[in-house]
């Protein structure tokens, strides 16, 4: 099999009448999404379980197999047994990464200096460290079933001769303006899996450039919209949808798909940060009800941003004086605002649970 040899940018196949409908739709859910987005005083604190997921989510479709319970203990100084401890490390990468960008993202636009940066903080530490972190790969790779050759391979990238003259055009493509920022962002996500421009940890930059994009853009008004929920969920298309860009030019399809899954996952999302808006609202009044304590409103930010925490995180992050912090934590528990999942024992401190907000983020009661 040949290196692939990518499409010029923009595309000159993209047809708008094929696109109006679902673009139209996607335009509609996003913009809900970013009303309630924009009406959030800290959504980033509000809306940090997110964040997790996206981070879980996006990792677990390169086959990690770790939680967002599993990521929330490690916060709160779990350990666990070496191969959860590698997925675990390479989430925490991965949502290091995110919320770098996300700051990176205020003060300069996307480039190839940022997403070399980007990789460099995703690989570093975990399994690929030995993949040139932080470096366009110099030597051709290809994607197939583990273990097969070139000759076996189900796709080859490009060839890393012609690589940068590529990256150079998807750099120029992402600061310039195509039909709608909702297709570029399609475009941009499948043009850079199929550069694969670095040796492992495409998928996870590919999938974090979605959101930085789309703020850069102006078309959400921050860089918290997560789509790897839909996309793990229909994996199996995912893959064929890109893959069919590269086998038949399938370029509209993928576009299409794309914007159905802005859709879906919009509306999953509104649904989710409106329970977490109502509840964070609910607790102002339930902690400070609770406990009398005048670290009310850091108490409620803090198990909003650590929903699986020990006595002295929570003690640490919410400035409580320490003769106060187990008082305050059993009236949380008195008032079934918090749960114990694990008691203290010997030296091993005690582990709580903030459910709530953790059944909200998995849409279901897991707790």
């Amino acid at each position: 099999m040949k290196p692939w040899i990518p499409d010029a940018l923009p595309l000159s196949v993209l047809d708008a009448s094929r696109l109006i409908t679902p673009l139209g739709q996607a335009i509609a859910a996003l913009s809900q999404y970013d009303g309630l987005l924009k009406g959030m005083v800290n959504a980033e604190v509000m809306l940090s379980p997110l964040t997790t997921q996206e981070a879980v989510l996006s990792s677990r479709i390169e086959g990690t197999q770790a939680t967002v319970g599993d990521v929330l203990e490690s916060d709160a100084g779990e350990q666990f047994d070496d191969a959860k401890n590698d997925d675990v490390e390479e989430v925490l990468n991965y949502r290091t990464a995110l919320r770098r960008a996300s700051r990176e993202v205020e003060e300069r636009p996307i480039s190839l200096q940022l997403i070399r940066s980007l990789h460099s903080v995703l690989m570093d530490g975990v399994r690929g460290q030995d993949k040139q972190p932080g470096s366009f790969r110099t030597e051709q790779n290809w994607i197939g079933p583990k273990g097969c050759s070139i000759d076996q391979a189900n796709f080859v990238p490009p060839n890393p001769m012609i690589l940068i003259e590529h990256l150079e055009a998807f750099e120029k493509y992402i600061a310039g303006d195509d039909m709608d920022p909702l297709i570029q962002a399609a475009v941009v996500h499948a043009q850079f899996e199929v550069i694969h421009p670095f040796i492992d940890g495409n998928g996870r930059i590919g999938r974090l450039l979605i959101p930085l994009f789309l703020y850069c853009k102006k078309r959400i008004h921050a860089p918290m919209f997560y789509l790897s929920g839909y996309l793990e969920s229909h994996r199996d298309e995912y893959y064929a949808r890109l893959r069919a860009v590269t086998d038949r030019g399938e370029w509209n399809e993928w576009v299409i798909f794309f914007l159905r899954a802005v859709t879906e996952q919009a509306n999953k999302n509104i649904e989710a940060a409106s329970g977490i808006y109502k509840l964070y609202e609910e607790m102002k009044v339930a902690v400070r009800d609770a406990t009398h304590s005048q670290h009310s409103a850091l108490i409620v930010d803090t198990i909003f941003a650590s929903p699986i925490f020990r006595i002295a995180g929570l003690q640490n992050s919410a400035e409580i004086p320490a003769a106060s912090a187990h008082k305050v934590v059993q009236q949380l528990v008195e008032a079934k605002i918090v749960r114990c999942i694990r008691p203290g024992k010997g030296r091993r401190p005690g582990l709580y649970v903030f459910p709530r907000l953790l059944n909200i983020v998995e849409g279901r009661d897991i707790f």
